[in-house]
C-alpha cells in the first residue's frame, strides 16, 4: 500500500476533520430538530398532519434534504461529506481512505453529532418526549429485528451512494437522491427500529438523553450494512476514484486520491472482493495497464504485428497474433 508521510497527512486532513465534524454538527442539530418538531409532546405539526407515516415521509425528505445540501456546501466540498461512520468505514474498506485519516473522520463525526445535539436541549419538555431524537428498538419488536432493520437500511443506503459515484452520469445526482431515499426507507423501518442508519446520528441525542437501550445496533447494524454492500458490489470499487460524495476532482489536499491504496493492496478488500472470480474481472491483469484509472475512457495500447479483432458479450478485443499482447477495450457498460 502506497502512503503519504505521516507529517504531511497530519497538516492535510486538519481542515477536513474540522469541516466533517462542523457538517455532521448541522446534519444532527437541523435534521433531529425536524423530529423533534414532527413528533414530539405538544407538537403543532402533529395536529397538521395526524397521519404517523406521512410525518414519517415528510422528516424523512427533509433530513435528507439537510444531509444534501450539507454535501453541495463548502463544507462538503472540503471534508466529502461523509457525516457517518458506516459511510467513512466503507471508503476505507475500498481501499480509499488510509486509516489513520478514517479514525479521524469517525472522530469528528462523533465530536460533531454530540456537538450537534447540545442545543437541542433548547426544545425542552417537546424533545425530552422523545428523548431528542434518540433511535430505540420499537415497540413489540425484539433487538434482532430492529438489528436486521438497520443492516437492511444501511445497505440500501451504502448501495445507493456507491452506485451513484461510481458512474460519471450519475454522480451529479448524488445529493438529490438521498432525500427521496430517506423518504421512502424511514416509513417502512422507522418502526422497527427509528431507521438510524448513522452511528453518529445516534451516539450524539444518546449522550444528552442517557437513552442507551440496545445502542450497540446501531454500530453493528450500519457497519454490517456498509460491508454487505461493499462485497456485493465490489466490482465497482475501481470506478470509485475519491472517498466523496460530491464535488469530485477537488482532492487538492490529496487524501482521498485512489493512489494511497489500489482495492488490490487493501487486506481486508481483498479476502471478500468476488471480482477475481467473476465475468467482471478482466481476463488478466495486464489489461488494467490499457485501462484509465481516472475516468471511463480506455487509454489505447497499440503493440507491433497483425491484429484481429474479436466481439464479445461485453465489448471489442483487440488480439495480437505475432509477438504482442493481448489488450482489450474498456467494456461499454463502464461507457455509461
Amino acid at each position: 500500500m502506497k502512503t503519504l508521510e505521516t507529517p504531511e497527512v497530519a497538516r492535510n486532513a486538519w481542515p477536513r476533520f474540522l469541516c466533517e465534524m462542523v457538517g455532521t454538527a448541522l446534519l444532527v442539530l437541523v435534521g433531529l430538530s425536524l423530529v423533534i418538531m414532527a413528533f414530539g409532546t405538544g407538537s403543532p405539526v402533529a395536529a397538521l398532519l395526524p397521519s404517523v407515516k406521512l410525518r414519517q415521509v415528510l422528516t424523512g425528505f427533509l433530513f435528507g434534504c439537510v444531509g444534501g445540501l450539507i454535501t453541495i456546501s463548502r463544507l462538503g466540498k472540503e471534508s466529502g461529506a461523509h457525516m457517518n461512520p458506516a459511510v467513512t468505514f466503507g471508503f476505507w474498506m475500498m481501499g480509499k481512505m488510509e486509516p489513520p485519516i478514517a479514525v479521524g473522520y469517525i472522530v469528528a463525526q462523533l465530536i460533531g453529532a454530540v456537538m450537534g445535539c447540545l442545543p437541542l436541549l433548547v426544545w425542552g419538555a417537546m424533545g425530552h418526549s422523545i428523548s431528542f431524537g434518540a433511535t430505540t428498538p420499537g415497540q413489540g419488536y425484539t433487538v434482532w429485528i430492529a438489528l436486521l432493520g438497520e443492516i437492511l437500511a444501511t445497505f440500501c443506503l451504502a448501495s445507493t451512494l456507491y452506485i451513484f459515484i461510481a458512474y460519471r452520469k450519475l454522480r451529479r445526482f448524488t445529493p438529490a437522491v438521498i432525500p427521496f431515499l430517506y423518504a421512502i426507507m424511514v416509513p417502512l423501518e422507522a418502526p422497527l427500529s427509528g431507521t438510524s442508519t448513522n452511528p453518529a446520528r445516534t451516539f450524539g441525542p444518546a449522550v444528552i438523553s442517557g437513552q442507551w437501550n440496545a445502542w450497540w445496533i446501531y454500530w453493528v447494524g450500519p457497519l454490517c450494512g456498509a460491508l454487505a454492500s461493499i462485497i456485493i458490489f465490489s466490482f465497482l470499487t475501481e470506478r470509485i476514484e475519491e472517498a466523496k460524495l460530491y464535488h469530485f476532482e477537488c482532492d487538492q489536499r490529496k487524501l482521498f486520491r485512489t493512489n494511497l491504496a489500489s482495492d488490490s493492496d487493501h487486506p481486508v478488500l481483498r479476502v471478500f472482493s468476488w471480482r477475481q472470480r467473476s465475468w467482471f474481472r478482466c481476463q488478466s491483469s495486464d489489461r488494467m495497464d490499457g485501462f484509465n484509472r481516472t475516468g471511463d475512457r480506455p487509454l489505447r495500447t497499440h503493440h507491433a504485428g497483425s491484429r484481429t479483432e474479436t466481439e464479445n458479450g461485453f465489448g471489442r478485443n483487440d488480439e495480437t497474433t505475432s509477438g504482442g499482447r493481448l489488450t482489450a477495450k474498456r467494456q461499454d457498460w463502464e461507457s455509461s
